[in-house]
Formats: structure tokens, C-alpha cells, sequence
């Protein structure tokens, strides 16, 4: 579909930058500049618009810009989502409406003027967090945002607080547009967040990952209350599922003995580069590292006039010998021939113009050590199966539960039938029978 993942390398740049990046389009309420571009295919909403020649309304809210993007598709009305600078509800101009619930709330309530005033702590009497240990709840977390917190927009995206908002711009979405109840198939695309908070003050963040449980559960409820009331949920077809984001960046503490190791991208440039200039002459022979990823130097390549499928072979051949390195795959392996189980993964979300020359596998229970803007970035390297819970309500769909796993590539024709209109382009399966 064009998106490989959330960020990609920048070779020109030699850094990570969103992959929606587009500086052909400029941000309205912000400074970052996206589109849809990158992806290739059409999604649920844009099936939606194109069912009625347009007369559809289809709006998409999140905290996050890429998020929100790509809930909204190409062809959305609007799409918005919380600048991490100023903390106004932003959009690209790819989009062309600004709606007036957006207005509103960015010239009459903004942000700026309410997180003072906010703090995110437990919602509930501590003996109701039954899935957190004892010890865990001696310290009762609380978070602040003060004006002199240069992430205090940041953090508070990543905060449980953070869904009410979202819930409150639903809402007036909901009732300020009349969605659903103009005759046409409207569809408002919401994204929450239930990740794990990057600004805890503890590295086992249990307790506050089930506080935002708990307060996304009682979003949900006040969102379905507000679509009851305005279209009555007998004319409704709600769709819940995640991401599957997971993310343990925790180390296990060496006293468990448990086989261990770190693995330092920038030390591995070092070793590589030095190890091609040996073989190829002096020079930069590789541009950078990004996600277990290697880029050669295109340029100093084709400028010495060498075989760049050489090249990635002799470097994916020594990064094999490298300590904590279970395997390496060059760009041809991953695009050409795609034999084993993991390469087939790696060639299922290959995009050729942002892949890597060389890809590794790190064992698994080593870490990670990455320099960023001199901190330190740690990933615990875990190799789990991520399953997600997908839920459907439709007025025709009756109650019932499926609990063998089901590849998600099935859910968009699902849904899009249950709506009566056409699959994504891309949609490979048949939609899943429900009664």
C-alpha cells in the first residue's frame, strides 16, 4: 500500500522523517507539511465518497497527523489533528474544508488556554485497579502540563486526557454537521490512544496503561451515547479495532540471567564502512541506519562506478558475522526472492524507493542502543505475535464472538459490505461472513 511503516530514512537528510511527509502542501493551523500521497491504494473512506458521486461526508480526528491522515484517505472532507507546537487542532491543505466544530474550539477553547488547569491521575479508588500489583500502587502517578514544558503538547497527546478531547470533537462533529442524518452514507473516522505513556516516571507503566483503559472505556460510552441520541444506533455501523502497536522497551534485569547482549547501530556503521573501504577505497560507503535497516551510499557508489547488488552482499555477509545479528537480508533477497517466512514478511510491506541495502534480524533479548539528539534510545528486541481485538456493530449483525485469528486484511471488505459499498481497490479476501 505504499506505507511500510510510521517513519522511513531520509537519505538526502540521513535522518528519520514521517513517511506522509509532502512539502508540496502546506499546514493550516501548523507547521508540518503532509498528505495522503504516499498511499497507494484507496481505503474505506475513500469508498465512501466515491459511492455518491461525493454527496458523503467523511471527517477524520486524531492526535496524531499520521493517524488522523490515514482514517481520512484521499478523498476525506477534512482531516484533523493536535499540532505537537502551539496545540491547536491542524490540517494539511490536501484537505479543503475547515469545519466549523474546528473553528470553534481553536479560536473560542483552545488547548493552551485549558492544560494548566488539567492533570491526568487515576480516575478511580486504587483497590479498583485489580490488574495492577500491590507494590505498583504505593505511588499514585499524576501528570502535569505546564506552560514552561517545551512537550507539554507532546506528552498530553500521549496521556489518557487526551481521548476526551477527541471524544468532545466527535461529538460536535456529530451534532454541529449533521452526520447521518441527511439522506447520505456519512462516516467520521476517530483515533484514540491506548499506548504506553513515553513520559512515565517509571519504567513499569502497568498502573497508568490501565487507568487509560479504564477512561477510553467511559469515551467510548459518552461517543455512543452522543450517536444514540443524535441517529439512534439502530442506523449506525460502529467499527473498533488497534493498531496492534506494541512496544516493551524494558531490559530484563541481568539477575534473572536470562541471555542478554546490546546492539549499537552507530558502532556497526563504523565496523561496516571501515570494512568496505578496505575492499572498495576511501570514502562514506554508508549514508545511515534506521530500524534495523542499512543505506549504502548511493552516490559514491555510482560516482566509482561499482555493482551496488555486490556492494549489499559483501555488507549484508559481514553484518551476519556481527554479535547479536541472527540474519541479514539485502534488497534483492527481500524483493526477488522471498523464501523463508520472515523475508516473505519483509517482501509483503517492501517499498522499494524507502528499503533499505541491507535489513538484520537482532536476536531476540538483546537490545537496541540507538544516540538520538545525544539521548540514548533503548528496544527491547521481542519477537511476539501481536493480536488485536476487532469489534463490529451493525443493526443487521447479530451478537456474537469469533475467536480463532483472523488476518486483518479481511476487515476493510467486511465492513465496506456492511455499508453496502465497493471494497478498498486493494482488498484481497472476501469479506467475513457475519449473521
Amino acid at each position: 500500500n505504499g506505507v511500510p511503516q510510521a517513519m522511513v530514512f531520509d537519505v538526502a537528510k540521513r535522518i528519520a522523517t514521517p513517511v506522509l511527509t509532502d512539502a508540496k502542501y502546506i499546514g493550516n493551523f501548523t507547521t508540518e507539511t503532509y498528505s495522503p500521497l504516499a498511499l497507494k491504494v484507496s481505503t474505506i473512506a475513500d469508498e465512501v465518497r466515491i459511492n455518491n458521486d461525493g454527496l458523503g461526508f467523511v471527517y477524520a480526528i486524531a492526535p496524531d497527523a499520521q493517524q488522523a491522515i490515514l482514517l481520512a484517505g484521499h478523498a476525506a472532507n477534512s482531516c484533523f489533528w493536535i499540532d505537537d507546537v502551539n496545540g491547536k487542532w491542524s490540517t494539511t491543505t490536501f484537505y479543503k474544508e475547515v469545519p466549523s466544530p474546528v473553528q470553534s474550539r481553536n479560536y473560542n477553547y483552545p488547548l493552551a488556554n485549558r492544560l494548566n488547569t488539567m492533570a491526568w491521575e487515576p480516575a478511580l479508588a486504587l483497590d479498583a485497579y485489580s490488574e495492577i500489583p500491590q507494590a505498583h500502587k504505593f505511588y499514585r502517578f499524576r501528570y502535569n502540563f505546564p506552560d514552561n514544558s517545551k512537550d507539554r503538547y507532546r506528552s498530553f497527546k500521549q496521556s489518557a486526557l487526551v481521548n476526551e478531547e477527541v471524544t468532545s470533537v466527535a461529538i460536535d462533529y456529530i451534532n454541529t454537521l449533521k452526520l447521518g442524518r441527511r439522506g447520505q452514507l456519512d462516516m467520521l473516522n476517530i483515533g484514540y490512544t491506548a499506548a504506553p505513556y513515553d513520559y512515565s516516571k517509571t519504567s513499569d507503566n502497568r498502573f497508568e496503561l490501565h487507568d487509560t483503559y479504564i477512561r477510553l472505556d467511559a469515551q467510548l460510552e459518552r461517543l455512543f451515547d452522543a450517536v444514540d441520541k443524535a441517529v439512534g444506533m439502530q442506523n449506525v455501523v460502529v467499527f473498533v479495532t488497534s493498531t496492534g502497536y506494541y512496544n516493551d522497551s524494558r531490559p530484563v534485569d541481568s539477575k534473572y540471567n536470562v541471555p542478554s547482549g546490546e546492539f549499537r547501530p552507530d558502532r556497526a556503521i563504523s565496523l561496516l564502512n571501515m570494512y568496505l573501504m578496505a575492499i572498495y577505497g576511501n570514502g562514506q560507503w554508508v549514508d545511515g541506519y534506521y530500524n534495523r535497516q542499512f543505506f549504502l551510499n548511493r552516490n559514491l557508489i555510482k560516482d566509482k562506478k561499482l555493482d551496488l547488488a555486490e556492494l549489499r552482499a559483501k555488507s549484508s555477509e559481514f553484518l551476519r558475522q556481527m554479535s547479536g545479528v541472527t540474519a541479514a537480508y539485502t534488497f534483492e533477497e527481500i524483493l526477488n526472492n522471498p523464501v523463508k517466512e520472515h523475508l516473505i514478511a519483509l517482501n509483503r510491506v517492501m517499498v522499494p524507493s524507502l528499503q533499505g541495502d541491507v535489513t538484520i534480524e537482532v536476536s531476540a533479548g538483546w537490545t537496541i542502543v540507538e544516540m538520538q539528539n545525544a539521548q540514548s534510545k533503548v528496544t527491547q528486541v521481542r519477537m511476539n505475535a501481536v493480536t488485536v481485538p476487532a469489534f463490529i456493530l451493525a443493526p443487521q449483525v447479530k451478537a456474537q464472538r469469533i475467536t480463532n485469528a483472523i488476518d486483518a486484511a479481511f476487515l476493510a471488505p467486511t465492513v465496506s459490505r456492511l455499508l453496502r459499498i465497493r471494497s478498498p481497490n486493494a482488498a484481497r479476501y472476501m469479506p467475513l461472513s457475519l449473521q
